[in-house]
């Protein structure tokens, strides 16, 4: 899987937001400045957040932006649907929708598990957990091994 420069930045701007304790909203130009997010690209992915209904954005004086729920509510797996589409896609398809002579057809399983592995983690994480560095130990042992953090 490619991590998408679109799902880091939503995800760095939605940990700047539930990190704020006042709940207070926060601008857009503040995002971009502390997470060093460029501004056009942060108000592309504020759009496609607030579409999904993981943030608001509130006029004002006080104005800006804020997590609609509780950062507890949204996954990683929720922000990364939400501005980049499904988790795991063959040809712009969903797995299961793909479809193989017989040969092949084994690679819609691979695609299929896949999912399920990624799920297994981004389904786990809340944005509150980002927030206060506090993983689930399912992901946690996950990066015990020393062999996941080499390159293959």
């Amino acid at each position: 899987m490619r991590v998408s420069a679109k799902s880091d930045y939503a995800l760095r701007a939605l940990i700047e937001m539930s990190a704020r304790e006042d709940g207070k909203a926060v601008s857009a130009e503040e995002l971009g400045r502390l997470q060093e997010i460029p501004h056009g690209f942060l108000q592309a992915i504020l759009a496609d957040l607030r579409k999904s209904g993981i943030v608001i954005s509130q006029r004002g004086q006080s104005g800006g932006w804020r997590l609609a729920k509780s950062a507890g509510d949204v996954s990683v797996a929720d922000v990364i649907r939400a501005v980049d589409g499904p988790l795991v896609s063959v040809y712009g398809l969903r797995p299961e929708a793909v479809t193989y002579n017989e040969r092949a057809d084994v690679l819609q399983h691979v695609w299929i598990a896949a999912r399920d592995a990624l799920r297994d983690v981004f389904e786990k994480v809340s944005i509150d957990q980002l927030a206060t560095q506090q993983l689930p130990d399912e992901v946690t042992s996950r990066t015990a091994d020393d062999d996941a953090w080499q390159p293959h």
